[in-house]
């Protein structure tokens, strides 16, 4: 699949702006469902298949930066940046993950409800019961909370390192700080 020219025009930066817009977003919603699993429920599968969008974004991003990459005058402010950009797919990749465990853990806590209520009748084969009590423990929630956190602010982080790279890149000595005169 050829992620380098849309339009006829380089596609990574349309991809960076999604990117941008979606790891952030991501991330947040990561870490709003590992603090109330009610977020989780409420948001459903909207929370997984936003990570899994997420993820898709971000290697197409990488991909056509790699395909720019080949294409414009070699810096090594260009070969950094390159190098930040493959570092995300891993943050990507866990948010990915986490946004699932996040979905699963909020799907958990109704399903340990009735349960405990004797609406589900009786419990599953297999131990349902025991891993929805599991999911819903204090020590399990605080440990995907501490997880979700460091991965969700690992992202955000790298996603800015990565756009100040990719700006530094892009525009180091290509305009003046004084306003031209040029357009009046």
């Amino acid at each position: 699949m050829d992620v380098g020219l849309i339009n006829g025009l380089p596609g990574h930066p349309l991809f960076v702006h999604g990117a941008v817009v979606l790891v952030p977003l991501t991330a947040l919603a990561l870490v709003v469902c590992a603090l109330w699993s009610s977020a989780a429920r409420r948001l459903g599968w909207v929370l997984p298949v936003m990570g899994l969008i997420t993820l898709v974004l971000v290697v197409l991003t990488t991909e056509s930066g790699e395909w720019l990459e080949d294409r414009v005058r070699e810096s090594a402010l260009v070969e950094e940046h390159s190098e930040m950009g493959s570092a995300l797919i891993p943050w990507a990749i866990a948010l990915f993950l986490l946004t699932v465990a996040a979905w699963l853990l909020g799907r958990a806590g109704p399903r340990r409800e009735r349960d405990r209520h004797g609406e589900a009748g009786s419990p599953a084969p297999g131990g349902t019961a025991a891993v929805a009590r599991l999911a819903s423990s204090p020590f399990v929630r605080v440990v995907a909370l501490l997880i979700a956190l460091a991965v969700a602010v690992g992202a955000v982080i790298q996603v800015y390192r990565i756009g100040d790279s990719g700006a530094e890149a892009a525009w180091q000595g290509r305009f003046s700080t004084s306003r031209s005169d040029a357009g009046r």
